[in-house]
């Protein structure tokens, strides 16, 4: 499809890709109750859902995936959830493994391509038979993860019909190295400050897996990577990970209604994760480009986000 001209047009003040991205994931809030649910993974492990409902009942539900270190009650997600809700959809906020505030089981936790977990919350859902028509929509880490898992498979349930891809990292190598430039250091710093910590928990129960010296020889998120995850989740080193978890490759094969909504100065992303090409010669396939928004910083009017109310238009316009 042709790229779509994007209508997103912030005030001044949040014209600002820092301003954005940083108001947003510090001061944004949502008022949502949430109902959560425990379910138990084809490994063993566990995630937990965080539900919420429409007024009435209704047969439309829309699954929502978080970023790196997030969880299903961040104001993205449950911003997300609230709009949908008020508009007839029930919503489910995914909760990565480890991402609800209890270490999981296993060695594993999560990453960008761990569309494993993605299958069986699908399954989950659909098996309750009350959904004939679900929606994807992931915010960064979990939007590479929604779009490579459209495009790795041959078919997708047919309850699946649309999906939004929100900052999507689509090519996981040129958005790490953004993520180490200093223009990113507040960022980066951050990011591994909680997977440091999060890992020291984990370490505790796995000590023949990790080693302390281990953790500690940690600087950098390219570190995070080659130390854990690849080694916990079957990837030779860091760059590997990169290459197979990245979406990219997986674009031109979807065949589900998908809408990418990446900012040109959202700074988390390469030049790689503005799929011009694949968007053009994939008839399924919506790439908006907003000149604005930062990193899942598209403030808007009221409190609904510019991405939140382009994800409900796109389910409405391609589902009739």
């Amino acid at each position: 499809m042709p790229v779509i001209e994007s209508t997103y047009k912030p005030s001044f003040l949040f014209k600002n890709g820092f301003v954005s991205t940083v108001y947003s994931g510090l001061f944004r809030r949502v008022q949502l109750t949430q109902e959560r649910e425990r379910i138990t993974l084809s490994d063993g492990d566990f995630l937990d859902l965080d539900w919420s409902y429409a007024t009435e009942k209704t047969n439309k539900l829309i699954i929502l995936l978080h970023g790196l270190e997030g969880s299903g009650n961040r104001p993205y997600m449950t911003g997300a959830a609230k709009l949908f809700n008020e508009n007839g959809i029930d919503a489910v906020c995914v909760n990565f493994r480890g991402c609800s505030g209890e270490t999981n089981l296993k060695f594993r936790s999560y990453h960008s391509g761990a569309t494993e977990d993605l299958v069986d919350v699908i399954s989950h859902v659909l098996n309750q038979e009350k959904y004939t028509d679900v929606y994807l929509k992931g915010i960064s880490l979990g939007a590479n993860m929604i779009l490579k898992y459209l495009g790795e498979r041959e078919a997708v349930p047919q309850e699946i019909k649309a999906a939004i891809a929100v900052s999507a990292p689509c090519y996981l190598y040129g958005s790490a190295k953004e993520l180490h430039t200093i223009k990113n250091k507040l960022y980066h710093d951050r990011f591994l400050k909680h997977l440091s910590k999060a890992l020291k928990n984990k370490q505790k129960r796995f000590q023949e897996d990790l080693s302390l010296e281990q953790i500690e020889s940690i600087k950098t998120l390219f570190d995070f990577d080659n130390i854990y995850t690849s080694n916990a989740h079957g990837f030779k080193n860091g760059l590997d990970y990169y290459e197979q978890a990245s979406s990219l490759q997986f674009l031109p094969k979807i065949k589900t209604p998908t809408l990418i909504i990446n900012a040109l100065n959202d700074s988390f992303l390469s030049h790689e994760c503005y799929p011009v090409k694949e968007a053009k010669n994939n008839p399924f396939l919506h790439l908006e480009m907003p000149k604005y928004g930062g990193h899942v910083g598209f403030i808007s009017k009221k409190n609904v986000y510019y991405n939140e109310k382009r994800a409900l238009e796109f389910v409405q316009t391609m589902v009739k």
